[in-house]
């Protein structure tokens, strides 16, 4: 059990220290609200359902019957909320001892940002693992795959495995802008943004932001900024652990989502035997995604 006692900081007890470092930092504006669609929720789980449409309207010869379609429901995502809850005790000892109140250990502050990077980095982890096959969606396939089912056969979000360039992102548009629905309908879906990491945001800002194409000496537009493809531009994201990595979200709707159930929350209490000061900090939520054309990844050279 962590007890912070008058041994665990034994400078806060003497005169002469003149401040203490390591536990509060300037942190990244929060990643995850770009990465996903959130919402709120207010069960024990959340579950979406794919209901496809009707294909195309067959030839009626004259005075043949109408032919009837059918639909039926077909993958199911589930959002299972998960708590996560950190906290830690401090004795009245080592609170009546702190001669720098204001310098001392901030563990209240220290929690919230232990919570903040823990949500950050479960949902980035929906796209790190998402060439997986152990980490799987409703449909039984990683978020990026080549054969994810429908009701019309395997269609694919797997980008080509190439390194972040022009020409890489170029195909990755043509394929997602031939996208299909489940009964091959053709769906008018368009990149929003490109996610990276920190290891391609030079690149990807030469990129998408060149006047002319970039890394030559052609005289030449550049199409992918002329066009206005991303309009959301480049995110990096410092909690994607493949720096060759890179994602591509949609506008499509109820792609990536993310559930808060409950949202950060802190408490404190006191322990009358030993008078010793409780802190705790909860937070329940779920991420993950239902409609796989909500995001294209290639997992890069």
């Amino acid at each position: 059990m962590g007890v912070i006692t008058t041994g665990s900081i034994p400078k806060l007890l003497w005169p002469g220290m003149n401040a203490i470092w390591g536990q509060s930092y300037q942190d990244w504006a929060r990643k995850y609200e770009e990465m996903f669609d959130v919402s709120s929720s207010e069960k024990n789980y959340e579950e979406d359902a794919e209901v496809p449409g009707f294909g195309l309207a067959p030839v009626k010869a004259q005075g043949a019957s109408i032919i009837y379609d059918q639909t039926q429901q077909q993958t199911i995502s589930r959002y299972q909320h998960v708590a996560y809850a950190l906290g830690f005790i401090v004795t009245h000892e080592e609170m009546k001892d702190n001669l720098y109140e204001k310098k001392g250990f901030n563990g209240t502050k220290a929690l919230s940002r232990s919570l903040r990077h823990t949500v950050e980095n479960v949902a980035a982890n929906i796209y790190n693992r998402g060439f997986n096959t152990a980490y799987t969606g409703g449909d039984g396939k990683p978020l990026f795959s080549a054969s994810h089912p429908t009701a019309s056969g395997n269609q694919s979000n797997l980008l080509t495995a190439a390194d972040l360039s022009e020409a890489a992102l170029e195909d990755a548009v043509i394929q997602i802008m031939n996208a299909v629905d489940a009964r091959n309908l053709k769906i008018s879906l368009m990149p929003e943004s490109l996610h990276i990491a920190t290891a391609n945001v030079f690149e990807a800002e030469r990129i998408l932001k060149s006047i002319l194409t970039p890394g030559t000496g052609n005289n030449a537009v550049n199409a992918i900024r002329s066009l206005g493809m991303f309009p959301k531009g480049a995110m990096v994201n410092p909690y994607l652990s493949d720096a060759d990595a890179y994602f591509i979200r949609t506008d499509i709707e109820d792609g990536l989502r993310f559930f808060w159930r409950e949202e950060p929350d802190f408490a404190q209490d006191g322990d009358f035997d030993t008078s010793n000061l409780k802190y705790k900090a909860y937070m329940r939520m779920s991420c993950g995604w239902s409609d796989f054309r909500g995001a294209y990844g290639s997992s890069g050279g």
